[in-house]
């Protein structure tokens, strides 16, 4: 959940659209049981076996519920197709054991890669490797320092998760004089956290009524969040709306507030964790909003593997290839849509 490349692509409207919808292609004139004379007259990938594809994933160390839901949506979809074979590895935040992993599935002459680095500049150059091997690379959220290291990037915007909380927060509060906000970051050393804070200040700058007065960065982690919400909630005894960039680490804000027996604002989580949709349909606590970084991406990087592997395109847009990056929008997900997202949030 890292670094938003400088690099934006296709936007489209809903992280939890099918991936199979994305590429439900063109139909074909020719039977369904000749899947050669198929595969020759669709441009694009649709659910239909075709050629097979062996696709290597590589992934960080599942030690957040979103990167286990990464891993798990990669799994699933790969499950659905039968001409799928999934190679994929243990996982690991050791960027030097992760490169090893890499080449390994580089050796085994994978017809795909799905990568999601632990660290995108560390391993630009396996990633490069990969493609001088001849094997395409889809990578997934934290992007390579190269173009050159992937054919295509698909992932989340965490500038736009900000922009779409601000908004969010600022058209619940744009009739209160005076109305004050907060926000419980994540780690400030990382970008993704400073470009989630500069969207969620942009979108403010569209409310003139709204000043946020304070700002505690916590580190993604239920503890974290409990012990920088109740420094806040100390601090702060009036305001009248949270901003809080991670749903893992909301579990713990959410424990600090019930505690502090404060129910006098709202609170807009981020990310899509099941107990975040759940809180939400319940109505029985101050959060009332989270705003989406689907780990749905995997189930559609595996979608544009397939695709690649198959020499195929997308369904919906005229082009014979995948497009060269995919950047998936930021939904906010409130007590109105939550029913549609619920299969989508992980734990």
């Amino acid at each position: 959940m890292t670094q938003l490349p400088t690099r934006r692509g296709l936007l489209f409207g809903t992280a939890a659209v099918s991936a199979g919808a994305l590429l439900a292609g063109c139909t074909s004139n020719e039977s369904s049981d000749d899947n050669d004379k198929a595969d020759n007259n669709q441009p694009a990938a649709d659910d239909q076996p075709g050629k097979q594809v062996t696709i290597g994933f590589a992934g960080p160390q599942a030690d957040h519920g979103w990167l286990n839901a990464i891993n798990d949506n990669a799994k699933s979809r790969a499950g659905k197709y039968a001409d799928v074979t999934l190679e994929i590895t243990e996982g690991s935040n050791d960027t030097a054991q992760q490169i090893g992993q890499i080449e390994t599935l580089i050796n085994k002459k994978v017809d795909v890669l799905v990568v999601l680095p632990a660290d995108g500049k560390a391993l630009t150059q396996v990633g490069l490797k990969a493609m001088r091997a001849g094997i395409p690379v889809i990578n997934l959220d934290r992007i390579f320092n190269s173009p050159q290291a992937y054919r295509c990037w698909i992932g989340g915007d965490n500038y736009g998760m900000g922009l779409n909380a601000g908004h969010y927060i600022g058209e619940k509060l744009k009739d209160k004089p005076d109305a004050r906000v907060i926000e419980l970051a994540g780690l400030d050393n990382l970008e993704l956290t400073q470009q989630r804070t500069q969207g969620f200040d942009d979108a403010l700058k569209n409310y003139p009524n709204i000043k946020k007065v304070a700002r505690q960065a916590a580190e993604f982690t239920v503890e974290s969040g409990q012990a920088k919400m109740a420094q806040l909630l100390q601090a702060q005894s009036d305001f009248d709306a949270l901003w809080n960039h991670d749903d893992d680490q909301g579990v713990g804000a959410l424990r600090a507030i019930e505690q502090a027996g404060r129910d006098d604002f709202l609170m807009v989580g981020g990310a899509g964790a099941l107990s975040a949709f759940q809180a939400i349909e319940a109505d029985d606590s101050v959060l009332k909003a989270t705003v989406l970084y689907p780990p749905t991406m995997a189930a559609s990087a595996i979608d544009l593997a397939r695709a690649l592997g198959q020499g195929k395109g997308v369904g919906g847009m005229a082009e014979f290839e995948i497009p060269a990056s995919i950047t998936l929008y930021s939904a906010v997900v409130d007590k109105d849509n939550v029913g549609q997202y619920m299969s989508t949030g992980f734990e």
